[in-house]
C-alpha cells in the first residue's frame, strides 16, 4: 500500500510540473508582443525603407518582433520585386506609403533618417 501511495504521490508531483510548464508556456504565449501593441507602446516604428526598426528611447522588448516582420516583409518585397523587374527597396517604399496611411497618430516613423511621431 506504501509504494502505490508513494508511486500516486510521485505521479502527482510529475503530473503539477507538467501542469505548470505547460500554464507558463500558454502565460507567456499570451503575453506574446503583437506588431500593433509594439507600435503602440513605442518599442517599434515603421520605416520609409519598409521595415520596421526601434525608435528612439525604446527598450529592446520588440527586437525579436521587429526582426521576425522584417524577415517577412524582405521575402515578400523580393517576391514582389522579381515579378514586376523592380528592386525590393523600391517596393518597400511603396509599401511604406501605403502603411503609412494606415498609421494611427502617435505612432513612431523614420523618414529621410528622422525619427518623428505621426
Amino acid at each position: 500500500m506504501y509504494s502505490t501511495m508513494h508511486n500516486c504521490l510521485r505521479l502527482s508531483r510529475k503530473t503539477s510540473v507538467l501542469v505548470l510548464i505547460i500554464i507558463l508556456s500558454i502565460s507567456s504565449a499570451a503575453f506574446a508582443l503583437d506588431l500593433e501593441t509594439a507600435r503602440s507602446q513605442g518599442l517599434a516604428g515603421e520605416t520609409d525603407s519598409g521595415l520596421l526598426a526601434k525608435p528612439p528611447g525604446a527598450d529592446n522588448a520588440a527586437v525579436s518582433l521587429i526582426t521576425t516582420v522584417n524577415a517577412q516583409r524582405e521575402a515578400e518585397y523580393t517576391r514582389i520585386a522579381a515579378q514586376n523587374s523592380i528592386t525590393s527597396e523600391v517596393v518597400g517604399k511603396m509599401m511604406f506609403e501605403k502603411i503609412f496611411t494606415k498609421l494611427p497618430s502617435g505612432t513612431w516613423v523614420r523618414v529621410n533618417g528622422s525619427w518623428s511621431r505621426k
